[in-house]
């Protein structure tokens, strides 16, 4: 069986549908999805129905900001229970959060001549709250920049004009909330927070301790020696493995739905710990 345990569809920051997620998926030969936009479940009853029609599984899921030190890290939940009464509450208030930054964002793009932000922002987003792949959408329509890439890197990205940072809530917390949901809490793509080795084994320890399940030992088309190094720091502090695309839209091969390497043979797997057998 074929597991994509991240991805994202435009309830969050992908571009598909839940429903046209799905499909892709089918068409990549997934066998097992978990839907895991940031910080909302709002799109899970779409792709279930979807899964069902496709004759594909779907697994509840949704990613959570948090924080860790002095920077931001993202855990993982699946298996989630959608009805749990603290994750929905907590949902909300990690959204109003988003929308606060959001107004923020926008006044930031004022300032710099560029008007009528957040209202182009939220067009695009539709239903979804509003992310910063909104906002480089709208600097593309507008003309202000030639692509995404080039709105993060003038505008959006880390350290510029209309970046905005959000004290996130701590990762032990986040780890309380998705277990409060029945849900297997994963820290996610572990190389991508701009650490050294020795920090990332930190924080991969702390989160252990903090009681997390399982680590991203696979995240979209990364390097082997990647993997085995992530593997092996996953089964030194007794976690899973989970792996995922983190897909967003169509034209990253790198982050293509299903498309990465299999998890090391040392590995165990997190679906043990959602009931499947592969």
């Amino acid at each position: 069986m074929k597991f994509d345990l991240h991805s994202h569809s435009h309830f969050s920051d992908g571009i598909l549908s839940p429903e046209m997620l799905v499909s892709r998926a089918k068409e990549r030969e997934v066998d097992v999805l978990a839907l895991t936009d940031h910080d909302t479940i709002a799109g899970l009853h779409l792709a279930q129905k979807a899964a069902e029609e496709h004759g594909l599984q779907l697994i509840n899921g949704i990613e959570f900001s948090s924080h860790w030190g002095k920077g931001g890290v993202h855990i993982v939940g699946l298996g989630i229970q959608t009805d749990s009464s603290e994750l929905n509450s907590v949902i909300d208030s990690q959204n109003q959060a988003r929308a606060n930054r959001a107004e923020q964002i926008a006044l930031r793009l004022a300032k710099a001549g560029i008007a009528g932000a957040l209202e182009g922002a939220q067009a695009l987003a539709g239903n979804a709250y509003v992310a910063r792949p909104h906002f480089a959408q709208y600097l593309v329509d507008k003309g202000v920049v030639p692509n995404i890439n080039a709105a993060f890197k003038k505008y959006l990205g880390t350290g510029k004009s209309a970046d905005v940072k959000y004290q996130w809530p701590a990762m032990i917390d986040v780890i309380g909330w998705i277990h409060s949901a029945g849900g297997v809490a994963v820290l996610a793509h572990p190389c991508k927070y701009d650490l050294t080795r020795t920090k990332m084994c930190a924080l991969i320890k702390d989160f252990a301790a903090a009681g997390g399940d399982a680590l991203e030992v696979v995240s979209g088309m990364q390097a082997h020696p990647v993997t085995e190094d992530l593997a092996k720091i996953a089964n030194v502090n007794n976690l899973a493995a989970s792996c995922g695309s983190d897909f967003h839209f169509p034209g990253q091969a790198w982050q293509e739905l299903g498309c990465f390497p299999s998890l090391p043979s040392q590995s165990r797997p997190v679906w043990e710990l959602l009931g499947f057998a592969a």
